[in-house]
């Protein structure tokens, strides 16, 4: 029942090309560098995992995080709702010269879509994007006299998450914000990695995703912050 693992190395080794993963993270809060940068590494020794689908909430910062995941060449497509954040040079450059697709989705439309995968829901209707490029294709219903979206659930094959607290059976607890997206990735992904800061006991009544989530739980007692790197004009790898 142990689910910690030794290494970052160890804990990234299992994810292949054309994988879809979501990575946890609004910003920097949240944001699993550690993860992100052992996949860069084991892409630089190996030539592996190429043609990822990336879910988050935005398209990286700066040349750290999953901005250096995307200039590395890994990622084919990204599903995401703020493509243009403080520094999104390496995406938006790549995707003028059409190396990258976007799926553009809005911020409360792709957490539902998230927690619908998780749930085994297939499908629901919301009114946002109604009458914009971003419904052309989809159904549409009527309920109570207003027009509503169909959209569909979103699933991955693996969910790369950041908390606060992990003990041995995979339960996690998060620090304020950067709970976020995790808890509802965690549910959607077949195979979820969170990093920690802290392996130790977990109050029961103060868990927040629940072990059943997670497959492996990997220690970095002192994380990195999107932010900080950035304003260090940090690069990865370098």
């Amino acid at each position: 029942m142990d689910k910690t693992l030794p290494s970052l190395t160890e804990a990234v080794s299992g994810i292949p090309d054309g994988a879809s993963v979501m990575i946890g993270g609004f910003g920097g809060s949240g944001s699993p560098i550690e993860l992100i940068h052992a996949l860069i590494d084991r892409f630089h020794a190996t030539g592996h995992p190429t043609g990822l689908t990336v879910i988050n909430n935005n398209a990286g910062n700066g040349h750290v995080g999953l901005a250096a995941l995307i200039e590395a060449g890994m990622v084919a497509k990204l599903i995401c709702s703020f493509p243009r954040s403080a520094d999104p040079v390496v995406f938006t450059e790549l995707y003028l010269a059409g190396k990258i697709e976007l799926e553009l989705v809005p911020q409360g439309t792709l957490a539902e879509r998230i927690r619908a995968g998780g749930a085994g829901i297939p499908a629901f209707y919301t009114p946002t994007s109604y009458g914009t490029d971003l419904a052309q294709g989809k159904p549409v219903e009527v309920f109570e006299g207003r027009p509503y979206v169909q959209e569909r659930w979103l699933k991955a094959d693996f969910a790369l998450i950041k908390a606060q607290v992990g003990d041995r059976f995979g339960n996690l607890t998060y620090r304020a914000a950067a709970r976020n997206f995790s808890p509802l990735m965690a549910t959607a992904a077949k195979v979820t990695i969170a990093q920690v800061s802290v392996i130790g006991e977990i109050d029961p009544e103060a868990v927040i995703t629940p072990g059943i989530f997670v497959q492996a739980v990997v220690q970095v007692e002192n994380p990195k912050q999107e932010e900080t790197l950035n304003r260090q004009k940090a690069a990865y790898p370098c």
